[in-house]
């Protein structure tokens, strides 16, 4: 099998946009009430009366449907109506298409046909193809496809199986038993696939077949007479008799069964002989072509092949040989295949990219070659890997040796320059695979520590929801506690972290809250506090950012109650501790919920926590934080006699006047919102002198993340309001001072002289 001259090697570096062709196309698969109606009583589509697609459309519409969807008979009978549909090429693939569906494609009378795994296909269906054959030229049906499976008695009932006189390439894969007789009437076939069949027919039936090109009988297991068919085929350019199991590839007198197919077929050009002995143990042979001296003569390591030493051929498969024939040194081919160096395995795979036992061994040396040496062949690697993940979802060890392999590729040295499309188009395997392996640790592993690689979450924003899904399943099974759960949490806050109120919502919806109460319960029975808890509430602390309703499942799922044990079982853990209260200091924005947290105890803890010092000033900061947000709702709102509001306020007041105002945060705010809604409470000064002391600590540390957000929430003319009312006590106005301060000195830095926005000189003089 020779390596397609179109095999696409791209350009790492690619970041250029998709084309407005495939964006279009995209956008209408996952939109299909654009272009169709559907029919409330089939549940069948059905193209709208104003719309006409020419056949590039049909055909594109087909191919990117089938990247995400499965073909059905609803799909099918978009294209019923063939004055205003075209469809001159019908691939099919992993299909739910019936008879029906297929005779609204079949009718278009294609020139070129392939179904693959299309098992809801009876062998009437061969009758459709029949009925519609006249301008068929090239058809392929692959494994789980039963259009084939005839007996051969329809042969002889009609004298012929397959009526299609136009036919010249013909692929049947993976039929156990296939009716040599379908070849008889087939002779104008110039290429013909028989991969993986075997046969109750004896050789003469295909003896009519004068002007094959391209033979290919891998995984074909027959007897001598096949040999001797095959040497007469004077007209074979291409020839594969390779093996996927080496134990069905032992030839009697190797040397000779080569030999005698070289000799014979002086036109070939491409040959494979992967996984046989054909190539011998390896002795040297001595070509002397007539009319050449002794010092002419050229070695050759594969004797059957030394005719060809003066004519090498352009390809030659070699992988998997008996006695590594790869690793010769005189062989007489341009291209081979073989385990030898990355070429070789870089071909290899290109080539067997249909043939997935071999193209699993094929991926792991691969793997071994780019985890233990630095390789020059990352575009060509990067190819032919995300090609087989595309191209054998359903292949468990593909989709972990590409995984793998991927992995190694994109933690290398080029890994800051991979273009947006390469790292889109990566993103996208690793993420079929994990969806399509949800089980497999290793897979699940693999696509996880392949992801770290990128930025989270700015790389994979476009398959977001995906990757939320995916990896909530990955910490779904408590009991699970392994690498998988660990880095899965890790992603997942890194996913809440920094995206807007939608995603996180989304995340939400998904049962992010309740999937990280139901591990913080399980390290709760087993008293056992490590990164997965902390991680947990970091996670609610980012998923409940701004978003009420999050906050509102928080409470809903007893998150309190596990606030409580956790503060219990682990008081010492900082981090654990951090994470707990910038939860609750979400929680607390949120006017509507504040009353759930107007209890005698939660109160108390809070009150306590004002004097801590656990993490600098975090743990108190957010305490006061949430104390703040329910005392701003008035003296009427406090409904609990113990802690006094009168304490708590005076406590809140100590805390923030001991606070330094230099004091590096670990905190990151989207919104001042929040913060700024406190300014309004001038029944509360201390309300507002937590809210004002948090603007000037964040102004004064963090400059440039925070003054023009502050700005562009009016948060400036607040505080000017605030300075003209008489409620707020002094310390309160001077770090309102301290604020505007702050953002002046920004607007003033930032701002360039006029000569550096005009680029010309002032003075007309210079």
């Amino acid at each position: 099998m020779m390596m397609s001259s179109g095999q696409e090697l791209f350009s790492l570096y690619d970041s250029s946009p998709d084309t407005l062709f495939d964006i279009s196309m995209n956008y209408i698969v996952n939109n299909l009430n654009i272009i169709t109606t559907l029919d409330p009583n089939t549940r069948w589509r059905k193209l709208k009366d104003d719309v006409i697609l020419p056949s590039e459309i049909c055909e594109k519409f087909l191919e990117a449907y089938q990247k995400s969807n499965r073909v059905s008979d609803s799909i099918a009978n978009i294209f019923r109506d063939r004055t205003r549909t075209r469809l001159s090429v019908v691939r099919l693939r992993n299909s739910r298409i019936t008879d029906e569906g297929f005779r609204c494609l079949m009718e278009h009378k294609p020139f070129e046909l392939e179904v693959v795994q299309c098992e809801y296909l009876s062998p009437s269906s061969l009758d459709i193809i029949n009925s519609n054959s006249q301008n068929l030229v090239s058809l392929k049906v692959g494994p789980l496809t039963y259009v084939l499976s005839q007996d051969e008695t329809l042969f002889r009932q009609r004298g012929y199986i397959i009526d299609a006189p136009n036919l010249r390439r013909l692929t049947r894969r993976g039929l156990a038993v296939f009716p040599l007789l379908l070849l008889k009437s087939l002779t104008n076939l110039t290429h013909l696939d028989l991969s993986k069949t075997t046969s109750s027919s004896t050789i003469w039936v295909l003896k009519d077949l004068k002007n094959l090109r391209s033979l290919i009988l891998h995984s074909v297991h027959w007897t001598k007479d096949v040999i001797d068919w095959i040497a007469t085929l004077h007209t074979l350019r291409h020839l594969d008799i390779s093996q996927s199991n080496d134990r069905l590839g032992k030839y009697f007198k190797p040397n000779d069964v080569l030999a005698k197919l070289i000799n014979n077929l002086t036109l070939l050009e491409s040959l494979d002989i992967s996984g046989t002995n054909l190539a011998g143990s390896g002795a040297a042979a001595v070509s002397n072509s007539e009319g050449t001296s002794d010092i002419d003569q050229v070695r050759c390591d594969i004797p059957g092949l030394a005719a060809r030493v003066n004519r090498p051929l352009e390809f030659l498969g070699l992988y998997g040989t008996h006695h590594g024939a790869c690793k010769r040194h005189d062989i007489p081919a341009k291209v081979i295949t073989g385990d030898a160096n990355v070429e070789q395995i870089l071909t290899a795979a290109a080539a067997y990219m249909e043939r997935p036992a071999i193209l699993t061994r094929v991926l792991n040396d691969l793997y071994y070659l780019f985890r233990y040496e630095n390789n020059a062949y990352i575009g060509r690697a990067l190819a032919v890997v995300l090609d087989a993940m595309d191209q054998h979802v359903s292949e468990k060890h593909i989709q972990i040796s590409g995984s793998a392999t991927l992995f190694y590729i994109v933690k290398g040295k080029e890994k800051g320059r991979i273009g947006i499309r390469l790292k889109k188009r990566i993103i996208t395997a690793l993420l079929d695979g994990m969806e399509a392996h949800l089980g497999d640790d290793t897979m699940m592993r693999n696509g996880c520590l392949t992801l770290c690689q990128f930025k989270i979450p700015t790389d994979v924003l476009f398959e977001y929801e995906r990757v939320v899904q995916i990896l909530l399943n990955g910490v779904a099974d408590v009991n699970q506690e392994g690498f998988v759960q660990r880095i899965a949490i890790y992603l997942l806050n890194s996913l809440a972290c920094q995206v807007d109120g939608t995603q996180k919502q989304f995340l939400g919806n998904q049962g992010a809250i309740g999937k990280m109460l139901n591990l913080i319960a399980d390290r709760l029975e087993r008293r056992l506090c490590d990164d997965v808890l902390e991680v947990a509430w970091s996670t609610m602390w980012n998923v409940t950012d701004e978003t009420p309703q999050n906050c509102q499942r928080f409470l809903d799922n007893r998150g309190m109650e596990f606030f409580l044990a956790c503060l219990k079982s682990f008081p010492d853990k900082e981090e654990l501790l951090r994470n707990m209260m910038g939860l609750l200091g979400n929680v607390a924005e949120v006017a509507d919920l504040r009353p759930h947290l107007m209890n005698k105890l939660f109160l108390s803890v809070f009150y306590e926590l004002l004097e801590s010092s656990s993490d600098g000033i975090e743990v108190s900061y957010n305490a006061a934080g949430v104390l703040a947000h329910m005392a701003s709702d008035g003296p009427a709102a406090w409904t609990v006699e113990e802690p006094a509001r009168e304490a708590v306020l005076a406590r809140v007041a100590a805390a923030v006047e001991r606070w330094h105002l230099h004091s590096e945060r670990n905190i990151n705010y989207r919104s001042f919102e929040p913060i700024l809604s406190l300014l309004h409470a001038h029944h509360t000064p201390q309300c507002q002198h937590w809210a004002v002391w948090a603007l000037a600590n964040l102004t004064t540390v963090y400059p440039d993340k925070y003054c023009d957000l502050l700005e562009a929430e009016g948060g400036l003319k607040l505080l000017v309001d605030l300075l003209n009312h008489p409620s707020p006590y002094e310390l309160i106005k001077e770090l309102a001072c301290t604020v505007i301060g702050n953002c002046e000195r920004y607007a003033n830095r930032v701002t360039p002289p006029l000569s550096d926005v005009l680029r010309v000189p002032l003075s007309p003089d210079n």
